[in-house]
């Protein structure tokens, strides 16, 4: 664990799978639900699923389409997938069902303590390209206390867009340098530091899998590395 959090006053992260585990979630959920109609391996359509993310995020980060929730793309994302899986005999009410369930992800066991832990200092809150409703259905499910709903809804721009962190820290009325985006991605990090925000890494070696072989390390010189949320509320004097 290293660190230096002189100066911040607030911690934003990363969600999807810097503070829950969307891959595991994800599979569980959809395999209760089709679980008993259609025999598959549901961790391949979780990844799968989540494999139309970036790509649906980036017609709007290239101006190709108007800002859209998502919520919206989670849906448009899950017909492409059933198509392709050549399950269209899910049907519609199913389908609303299944896009709920990343309202219904679990957190990684450091999370909820490590962020009530920082909760007593510093103002705590998602930077994620989660739309408000998402948020809010998923802070409750997995118990997170967040001060605030930040990120991609109040901005109208997905990360790593710049307007992204700078509208999070305008609306805290805060200064870069006095927020810090925590993130497992290093991407994520590089593009909030080209914004002037102070950065905090946590791996999670497990996010895609055993298999994983992007961001098992910090690969800069961020702020904060530290190995779990635990270990991040201690580096920032928690």
């Amino acid at each position: 664990m290293t660190g230096n959090a002189e100066g911040v006053r607030a911690a934003v992260f990363d969600v999807f799978g810097t503070v829950v585990d969307w891959r595991g979630s994800v599979a569980r959920e959809v395999e209760q639900i089709l679980g008993d109609r259609i025999d598959f391996d549901w961790i391949k359509f979780a990844q799968a699923w989540r494999g139309r993310y970036q790509p649906s995020m980036e017609e709007i980060r290239a101006g190709r389409r108007d800002y859209t929730i998502l919520d919206v793309l989670h849906r448009e994302n899950l017909d492409y997938v059933l198509n392709e899986l050549d399950m269209n005999e899910v049907d519609e009410a199913t389908r609303i069902e299944l896009n709920q369930v990343w309202r219904r992800l679990s957190p990684w066991p450091d999370v909820v303590a490590g962020l009530r832990r920082l909760k007593g200092d510093y103002i705590i809150g998602p930077c994620s390209n989660g739309n408000i409703a998402l948020m809010v259905h998923l802070a409750k499910f997995a118990d997170l206390p967040w001060d605030a709903i930040l990120g991609a809804e109040i901005t109208d721009a997905y990360k790593p867009d710049p307007q992204a962190y700078r509208g999070t820290v305008a609306a805290l009325g805060l200064e870069p340098h006095q927020v810090m985006m925590v993130a497992a991605h290093n991407s994520d990090l590089a593009a909030a530091a080209a914004e002037g925000l102070r950065t905090g890494f946590v791996a999670r070696p497990t996010e895609y899998g055993p298999g994983q072989t992007t961001d098992l390390v910090a690969e800069n010189d961020w702020d904060v590395v530290a190995d779990d949320f635990i270990g991040l509320a201690q580096a920032l004097g928690c």
